[in-house]
């Protein structure tokens, strides 16, 4: 069965270095990618989304070669640290801008955006400004507003790093949920090995723009660990 992820020989240059990435990903897997500040994992990410371009190499999803398709049409969800909301929208306004940019949405549109609110337990949320929300539930918006757009891969860059230890659980159990629902491949960049270890089944560690290491989650962070993962941890 063919992966809904290969990235084959990519390559970026970034400041006079050159970053190479070989990865695959299987439908439905959740993929946690961990390394030091600067390795190029949010790189990565930025290449598989089509914001920056690479040098060589291919990106495909679902068997289709997409390294040279827009952002807009390729079938990622994308959401950050920072939730991105409009402070002037309501919360269903916000969740509809994944499906159109369009003043005016039609019903359909409506419903679906009402559908992915409940689905991250914000129903009766729909006219909340960001300003009228916690950290925890503006964040939840940004994750109806990718899950609406029905992607079957959801890439996460360190989205739950500004919150505190109680809800950025809550936000991984309530991930957990979305992905046996939904069935998504999920990418999370993260500098937490817990939420790795709790809840991705693999595990990529990125090294001075490489994927120096992958694997079963469990296998690379039990003892004795690769001594780049320890000396990452601080445990070396």
């Amino acid at each position: 069965m063919m992966p809904i992820l290969v990235v084959e020989n990519l390559t970026y240059a970034y400041q006079g270095a050159a970053m190479h990435f070989d990865l695959a990903v299987e439908a439905g897997e959740w993929l946690a990618i961990v390394g030091p500040s600067g390795a190029g994992k949010s790189t990565l990410l930025d290449l598989i989304a089509g914001f920056i371009t690479p040098v060589a190499g291919r990106i495909l999803i679902d068997g289709r070669d997409l390294t040279d398709v827009a952002p807009g049409e390729r079938p990622v969800s994308f959401l950050f640290q920072e939730n991105n909301l409009f402070p002037h929208l309501t919360a269903l306004q916000n969740v509809v801008l994944g499906l159109t940019s369009r003043m005016r949405p039609d019903a359909s549109q409506k419903l679906a955006a009402g559908e992915a609110l409940a689905m991250v337990g914000l129903g009766g949320f729909e006219t909340r400004l960001p300003a009228q929300m916690s950290g925890g539930e503006r964040q939840r918006v940004a994750l109806a507003r990718a899950m609406v757009r029905k992607r079957p891969i959801l890439m996460l860059d360190e989205p739950f790093a500004a919150l505190g230890p109680a809800m950025r659980l809550e936000m991984l159990e309530l991930l957990s949920r979305l992905r046996l629902q939904t069935g998504m491949a999920i990418l999370m960049v993260t500098h937490q090995p817990d939420d790795a270890a709790g809840y991705a089944e693999k595990l990529a560690f990125v090294d001075n723009g490489e994927i120096v290491l992958s694997g079963n989650t469990s296998t690379l962070l039990t003892p004795p660990v690769d001594s780049r993962i320890a000396s990452y941890l601080g445990k070396a």
